[in-house]
């Protein structure tokens, strides 16, 4: 059975509006007008144990209402949920001793004090027993390399060393699920790296089932093979990452670059009319073709030119994932993948 079952999940807000000036600010006290917002709209998904999935969307797309649902922090207007056996906002201590949440925005840690206070206060709160709790810590502390950071005051970190710290403060307690909205947000590429180190080697040893959201796609690319994507709430695709960008973007990019003496016109000559010359800069090109036609084209550029170097590569992740977010749609997507 998956860990986490969601079945047609919906969550509407009611949200108080008003036009703008002082006359529409009077007629509000006496009777205020309302509008409904759907935050998540029927999404439905699964997830096994072990799994690091990819939860990506726009800004307002309704991922992180999502992840409150599931963790247990708000209601939903409708549908289904179960994680671990439980529903998830009936919030069950039971329930709540094998969840964690991390999120790059908030902070559980107290300001004043060090990080290791911190951990055994949630140690406490959690119930783990001692032991359990320093060979946790020993683990996740060494993973981390982050030994001097435990006995200084959380305000003088910086928020790589803090999000170490949110990290580890989220694991403490052994959860089986772990749901991290926006980890490495604000980080430098250094910080990032190490995170998603962190993260990958904490699912490999311990199994946790994982749900990231993230506007860093590297973050997604390099942490999870599935990725469920919903706009406006609702859910335009589940399944690979690779499988998304083989159904947008069905071309190939080949870069190549010429020796001394080389001639545009030859390379026009050899590109036939449905493959695009999309850049030049001196004798550098860019050439889009589609991924059947890549084989054929590179094999005629490589023995008709006299070229210095040759890339293939699929389109950048990024420029995928915008033109979702820009249309709205994963056209042609068919069926989803399991």
């Amino acid at each position: 059975m998956p860990q986490i079952t969601v079945r047609n999940l919906s969550k509407t807000y009611r949200v108080p509006e008003r036009a703008p000036g002082l006359a529409a600010a009077l007629r509000g006290l006496a009777r205020r007008s309302y509008r409904d917002v759907e935050a998540v709209r029927d999404v439905t998904f699964a997830v096994e144990s072990g799994e690091i999935v990819g939860f990506i969307g726009p800004n307002g797309a309704g991922k992180t209402t999502t992840l409150k649902m599931l963790s247990g922090l708000l209601h939903p207007s409708s549908g289904e949920a179960s994680v671990l056996g439980y529903v998830p906002w009936e919030r069950r201590p039971a329930y709540l001793r094998r969840i964690s949440m991390v999120l790059g925005n908030k902070s559980q840690l107290y300001w004043d004090i060090p990080p290791l206070d911190s951990f055994r206060v949630l140690a406490e709160i959690y119930g783990v027993p001692p032991e359990a709790y320093r060979e946790t810590l020993d683990e996740l502390v060494a993973i981390l390399e982050m030994e001097p950071l435990l006995t200084k005051p959380v305000r003088t970190l910086s928020l790589g060393e803090r999000m170490k710290c949110e990290l580890v403060a989220g694991l403490i307690h052994c959860p089986a699920v772990l749901y991290l909205d926006e980890p490495t947000l604000g980080l430098d590429v250094s910080m990032q790296g190490r995170l998603r180190r962190f993260l990958a080697e904490v699912n490999r040893r311990r199994g946790v089932t994982m749900i990231l959201t993230s506007h860093y796609m590297a973050d997604v690319v390099a942490l999870c093979p599935r990725v469920i994507l919903i706009h406006h709430g609702a859910l335009l695709y589940d399944g690979p990452l690779a499988g998304l960008a083989h159904k947008l973007a069905p071309f190939k990019l080949i870069h190549v670059s010429l020796g001394n003496g080389h001639r545009t016109d030859l390379v026009r000559s050899l590109l036939s009319p449905d493959v695009e010359l999309i850049e030049q800069d001196g004798a550098q090109f860019t050439i889009r073709v589609s991924r059947d036609g890549a084989p054929g084209l590179t094999a005629r550029l490589l023995n008709t030119l006299p070229v210095v170097d040759l890339a293939v590569e699929d389109p950048p992740i990024e420029a995928v994932i915008d033109q979702v977010y820009q249309e709205g749609q994963v056209a042609n997507a068919g069926p989803q993948a399991e």
